[in-house]
């Protein structure tokens, strides 16, 4: 392990490859790349201090590129302690000067020094993904938040605990809320959660997905991704949700809906991603039939109650890597992904880059847009302007070689009329 007082990672041998697989990403993300261009002209970070928890992903690696070459003086931490890729941490060190502090398979007690770490960066401004760099901002680090100008949220999760900090009062801050973004949610949660959380599934046991009854935990636009790519692989889909609108939607969309205590009795493939807590509790685990297969594509690892399930192991054996068996001490076995971590990225690589392109797109012109409102913002939640959304949905289809209609001026007339009807 290399670990020096600017960067804690792995390997620094491993960082060739690293390299290669950043530059792979960079040539699927033509509008974070153009947004790169233009920030290494104007600068627009330049003096400011930057710290990021997120994924280490080849993809974050492009988005904190891009924000160095705006001026940022960036540092980078892990956001889970499963998902960093080792060799992308080394080439962020090496070629881009970029210290980091993460290690796939880090312990807790190391993720909490790392992330205590990069606070002492003393930032300027934050780029979270799940917002344990705000939460411990706002706990334990509150001599920092003078010099802070604001941050960006990119999760679910994460604006959850924002909402949570901004009804309290306790938001001392502006944030903004990445993930409200259109041209995040509506596609990358969708369609990015919904390819590689099935990636991950998939890489993890090598199982057939048609004909499996499959079930999926919530139904926000993750789980709305997840249920259409296992409905497309064949699979028998059922959806349990709490909130009547969402379960109303599934039904409409043709799923089966109804409670998680039902659905474990019959389920082959649970997959929780809903932001809470204890979604897949251990009595529906008990229940669930023997070789079930139980993953979490949300956040944290609380969906699955892998805590309570151990009271009840008479052994965990590893198959294959990030696949445990669990043999219970009611004589069934269930098999446990990631040992109940983000299953997406801690048994495949995540989203594509194409549709992280449109995510990072929307982080990096976040970041400009608390930069160039410094002062003017109250400490609460922000959403990117709809100018800015649709601006990175242009730039996405101009890349894709899409055109669209244009609306004649006697259409922006109508529309912006009221004395015209039938």
């Amino acid at each position: 392990m290399q670990s020096t007082l600017n960067y804690d990672i792995k390997d620094i041998t491993l960082a060739e490859q690293g390299r290669k697989n950043i530059e792979w990403a960079q040539k699927d993300m033509p509008v974070l790349n153009s947004i790169k261009e233009r920030f290494k002209k104007e600068k627009p970070f330049q003096g400011l201090r930057l710290t990021a928890s997120v994924h280490v992903t080849k993809e974050t690696a492009a988005l904190c590129i891009a924000l160095k070459e705006g001026g940022a003086d960036c540092v980078l931490a892990a956001s889970n302690p499963l998902s960093t890729q080792d060799d992308v941490a080394s080439a962020l060190v090496k070629y881009y000067d970029i210290p980091v502090f993460a290690i796939a398979g880090e312990d807790s007690k190391t993720y909490h020094r790392h992330i205590e770490t990069v606070l002492n960066h003393k930032p300027n401004l934050i780029i979270d993904d799940g917002c344990d760099l705000v939460a411990s901002v706002h706990s334990s680090k509150q001599e920092l938040i003078p010099d802070i100008i604001g941050s960006c949220e990119e999760t679910t999760t994460g604006i959850i605990r924002l909402q949570a900090l901004e009804k309290e009062g306790k938001l001392r801050f502006p944030a903004l809320g990445v993930n409200n973004s259109l041209t995040k949610h509506l596609f990358d949660n969708r369609y990015g959660t919904g390819q590689s959380a099935l990636d991950g599934i998939i890489r993890a046991t090598n199982i057939l997905i048609a004909g499996k009854t499959f079930v999926v935990c919530g139904y926000g636009w993750c789980s709305r991704g997840a249920a259409q790519k296992a409905r497309g692989l064949g699979a028998n889909v059922i959806v349990t949700e709490v909130d009547p609108l969402k379960a109303l939607e599934a039904v409409m969309d043709g799923f089966r809906v109804m409670p998680i205590k039902e659905a474990s009795l019959i389920g082959d493939i649970f997959l929780s991603i809903t932001g809470d807590i204890n979604v897949v509790s251990t009595d529906n685990m008990l229940n669930m039939k023997q070789g079930a297969f139980v993953a979490n594509a949300g956040h944290f690892d609380v969906e699955i109650d892998v805590n309570g399930l151990k009271k009840h192991a008479v052994e965990i054996n590893n198959i294959r890597p990030n696949l445990d068996e669990w043999v219970l001490d009611n004589g069934k076995s269930i098999y446990v992904l990631a040992q109940g971590r983000l299953v997406n990225l801690v048994c495949a690589e995540g989203h594509p880059a194409s549709v992280m392109d449109m995510s990072f797109a929307n982080q990096a012109l976040g970041m400009e847009f608390i930069v160039k409102n410094k002062g003017k913002l109250e400490n609460r939640m922000y959403t990117l302007p709809i100018e800015l959304d649709r601006e990175i949905a242009r730039l996405k289809l101009e890349s894709l070689g899409v055109r669209i209609d244009k609306l004649t001026q006697e259409q922006q007339n109508y529309l912006n009329s009221w004395s015209s009807g039938t």
